[in-house]
């Protein structure tokens, strides 16, 4: 006979069914936001971290893109439309290869290593118009003394850093 499912199964499962049945936020629809990039291996990461292959750079890129468009499209009337171009990018903590031949391969985050996010940006009304525009250096030199929005996530200093810049450019809360 097979086992009876915990309570605490079945209210997981539960919550994990009404979490998928969650309506979208309203704002811009999928697709108004667009976020590009520039050449990654031009990114100030890429010529301080040698380690990354084109792929690993790709995919931290794409989920910083995907994050990007989620946090700006949640809060955008949904008649407009956003283009992002990341510019470049420094991930946060850096590498101190002096600590011996292992350490050169681990990235130390230390508040001496805030991550930067370089970025130009258009937002148009439904007739292409330029509502606004710009290019912003994105810093947090107080990174580590806040609390964590993406606990265990690698990008979860820079997924912060825009949530922030998303909240200040076009009013959004976290």
């Amino acid at each position: 006979m097979p086992a009876m499912p915990s309570r605490w199964a079945l209210l997981l499962a539960t919550a994990m069914l009404a979490a998928c049945a969650t309506p979208r936020p309203t704002g811009a629809p999928p697709g108004a936001v667009s976020v590009s990039w520039s050449d990654p291996a031009r990114f100030s990461d890429t010529r301080e971290n040698h380690r990354d292959t084109p792929a690993a750079r790709e995919a931290w890129l794409s989920a910083l893109a995907r994050h990007l468009a989620e946090k700006a499209a949640a809060v955008l009337p949904r008649d407009e439309k956003l283009e992002v171009r990341i510019t470049d990018v420094q991930r946060a903590g850096g590498f101190e290869p002096w600590r011996g031949p292992q350490a050169s391969d681990l990235r130390v985050v230390r508040d001496v290593y805030p991550p930067r996010i370089d970025l130009d940006f258009q937002r148009l009304a439904a007739d292409g118009r330029v509502l606004q525009a710009g290019s912003r250096q994105l810093r947090d030199a107080t990174f580590l003394m806040r609390p964590p929005r993406y606990s265990g996530d690698p990008l979860r200093f820079e997924k912060a850093l825009l949530d922030d810049w998303v909240a200040r450019e076009f009013g959004a809360s976290h």
